[in-house]
C-alpha cells in the first residue's frame, strides 16, 4: 500500500536527501495531471465508495480523481459516454443506475474498475483489489486483469496472495521492512527461500500451469 502511495504521490520518500521517485521519466508532477496517467483500484477505495452515489457518478469521478460527482464537476456528453462503455465492458452497465451501497462486493469491485480505465490511463494500480471476495467474484475480477494486460497497459499489483498474480505477470518484486528484497522473473522469485524470508517463517510454494499458492 506505500508503495501506491508512493506511485501516485500521496506519500513521498524521506530515508535520505537525494531519494527520489521518477514517473515517466519526470520526478516533479502536478497531482492531478499525474493522476490522469494512473488508473486505482483499492480495497480502501471501496470503502470509500460505501455511499449513495449511483454507480454511473462513481465511474464519471473517475475524470476527476474524486469519489462520486460535486457541482463544480463540469460532466460532458462525451464523459457519460465513455462512463457506460467502461460500466458495460465489466458487464456493469445494467447497475449504472444503482447506488453504490447497494451492490455486491464483486459489483462494488467490477465498478471501481470501470473508473480506474475510464479516463485511458497509461498505468493501472491495484491495491489489495481482490481481498474480500468470495470466489466467483475473485475469478472474474482476475479474468479483467487479464483483459486489461492485453490492452497492452502496464499493471501493478500489490498483494499478499500469491493466487492473486495472474499468468501474464511475468516480474515480481518482494518487499520487506520497506525495502526491496527480491525483484525479477516470477518463477525465480516466488521462491520458499525468498518468501521464507520475507515472512520470517517458513513458507511453502505450489506452482501449477504459471498459477502459484503458497501456505505455512
Amino acid at each position: 500500500s506505500t508503495l501506491v502511495q508512493v506511485l501516485s504521490q500521496e506519500a513521498h520518500p524521506l530515508w535520505a536527501p537525494d531519494c527520489s521517485v521518477k514517473l515517466f521519466g519526470k520526478d516533479r508532477w502536478n497531482i492531478l495531471e499525474l493522476r490522469k496517467h494512473l488508473g486505482i483500484v483499492s480495497e480502501s477505495m471501496h470503502k470509500l465508495c460505501d455511499t449513495a452515489h449511483p454507480a454511473l457518478d462513481i465511474v464519471l469521478s473517475g475524470f476527476f480523481s474524486s469519489i462520486g460527482l460535486d457541482f463544480h464537476h463540469m460532466v460532458t456528453d462525451d464523459m457519460i459516454r465513455q462512463a457506460k462503455t467502461a460500466l458495460d465492458d465489466q458487464k456493469m452497465l445494467h447497475l449504472a443506475s444503482k447506488p453504490m451501497r447497494t451492490l455486491s462486493s464483486g459489483e462494488n469491485r467490477r465498478v471501481l474498475m470501470a473508473r480506474a480505465c475510464v479516463h485511458n490511463p497509461r498505468v493501472l494500480l491495484f491495491d489489495e483489489a481482490v481481498s474480500n471476495l468470495d470466489f466467483p467474484a475473485k475469478r472474474s475480477f482476475r479474468e479483467a486483469l487479464e483483459q486489461f494486460h492485453a490492452t497492452g497497459k502496464t499493471l501493478i499489483l500489490v498483494t499478499h496472495d500469491l493466487s492473486d498474480i495472474i499468468e501474464c505477470i511475468d516480474r515480481v518484486v518482494v518487499l520487506k521492512d520497506g525495502l526491496i528484497l527480491a525483484d525479477g522473473n516470477k518463477k525465480d522469485v516466488l521462491t520458499e527461500e525468498i518468501l521464507s524470508e520475507a515472512y520470517a517463517t517458513r513458507i511453502f510454494i505450489n506452482e501449477r500451469d504459471g498459477r502459484f499458492n503458497a501456505w505455512c
